[in-house]
């Protein structure tokens, strides 16, 4: 009966250190998902930061291409209305001819240069609204290889 005792408090020990390991092992488990969990959280928590002063730089550089644009149209219409009045005013239909023509030089040179401008414009919007997201995709990289290694 001694080795009935035995064997039984064998079982019993086994037991209860498969109940210890089992418990440390879902509380390591457990701490490892939230260490995981705190890491995701940070990410998202970075991207949407990521994601808001890029949309806080996207309205800048609209707002700054608007109110060029307007400056432009502003111009261009005063400019107009200048050769319109030099045209009517001239004494002659040659002279009125030449105003005409160094209207229509003047405004497509303009145009052109304006054209430029909003050009650089969203060039230079597009790259500085882009700049915050770009190192997104690697910093998800580097949260899903930290997950892994823990």
């Amino acid at each position: 009966m001694s080795k009935t005792k035995s064997a039984g408090e064998k079982a019993a020990a086994t037991a209860e250190f498969a109940m210890a390991n089992g418990a440390d092992a879902i509380k390591a488990g457990f701490e490892k998902a939230l260490k995981s969990y705190d890491v995701v959280i940070g990410f998202g928590k970075e991207t949407a930061e990521a994601y808001a002063k890029s949309a806080t730089v996207a309205g800048k550089g609209v707002e700054t291409i608007n109110n060029e644009l307007y400056a432009y149209s502003k111009q261009s219409i005063e400019d107009a209305i200048a050769a319109t009045k030099a045209v009517m005013g001239a004494k002659s239909v040659h002279e009125a001819f030449e105003f005409q023509s160094d209207f229509a030089k003047s405004a497509f040179e303009a145009y052109v240069g304006e054209l430029s401008k909003v050009g650089e414009l969203v060039t230079a919007t597009s790259k500085e609204s882009f700049a915050p997201l770009q190192g997104r995709v690697q910093a998800w990289l580097e949260v899903v290889q930290t997950t892994r290694a823990a």
